[in-house]
């Protein structure tokens, strides 16, 4: 445990001592904020409308601001989480590093878990930023805490599992751009897979909804706690991590 985390702040200072980190949060809270102005304005308009009326429709911020935010952020995700795993092997295999840790005595999945370790603490670092703008929905109105942990949870599993399928594909090559464009393209993939089931019921349409991303997630997003949604993610993040081993293996054959 203790190489693991020597790889994981290895990892994690090469993301900050690199535009890198402060780049991608930037940009994150950038548009984190428009969205939770514009989704905080609507709800205020709506809520003022409702008032003028004289009529009393439930308002319910849960559902009308906190829900819809994080699900536009889940979609965001998918553009920069794919910055963030693109570089952790194909910047190794460039450089020719990745000869030395595959010849040192650092065992491969210790390597593996260590940099999506660091992958996964600066996508925790950009959910930090969200939480920041919603300590005010907490401070000025009366949200249910216990859906939005939920919540907070199914993005952190979802991120995690789309982190070690891009931390695998890294490891396919030495080429950043590359690794970062076939990383968002099977991501995108996984996020469309659930749009077969709105007009075919057969069996594998069935199966391709299953394997989407969003199928998993919706529950989550809607304060529920699915034991099937978590052996997803779990079983996603194995996989990764699983093939990511088995390219490292590969390689140190090769050294």
């Amino acid at each position: 445990m203790r190489n693991v985390l020597i790889i994981c702040q290895k990892e994690l200072r090469s993301y900050f001592a690199s535009p890198v980190a402060y780049v991608l949060l930037s940009f994150w809270a950038l548009i984190f904020g428009y969205f939770f102005w514009s989704e905080l304005g609507m709800f205020v308009k709506y809520s003022m409308e409702v008032q003028m009326s004289g009529q009393s429709y439930p308002l319910n911020i849960n559902e009308q601001v906190i829900r819809g935010l994080l699900q536009n952020m889940a979609v965001i995700g998918l553009f920069f989480l794919p910055m963030i795993t693109m570089r952790l092997f194909a910047e190794e295999t460039r450089s020719g590093t990745i000869e030395l840790l595959a010849t040192s005595p650092i065992r491969d999945w210790e390597i593996i878990i260590g940099k999506w370790m660091a992958a996964v603490a600066l996508y925790i670092c950009m959910l930090l930023i969200t939480v920041v703008h919603l300590l005010f929905v907490f401070k000025y109105g009366n949200p249910d805490w216990k859906p939005v942990v939920i919540a907070y949870l199914g993005l952190l599993l979802e991120a995690s599992a789309m982190l070690a399928i891009g931390t695998f594909i890294s490891s396919l090559t030495k080429n950043q751009i590359i690794a970062g464009a076939v990383t968002f393209a099977v991501l995108i993939l996984l996020w469309v897979f659930a749009w077969v089931s709105s007009y075919d019921n057969s069996t594998w349409a069935r199966v391709l909804s299953y394997m989407s991303l969003t199928t998993h997630s919706e529950s989550f997003m809607r304060g529920v706690v699915d034991s099937k949604d978590g052996i997803y993610y779990a079983t996603l993040i194995f996989l990764g991590l699983f093939f990511t081993a088995r390219s490292m293996e590969s390689l140190r054959w090769r050294s």
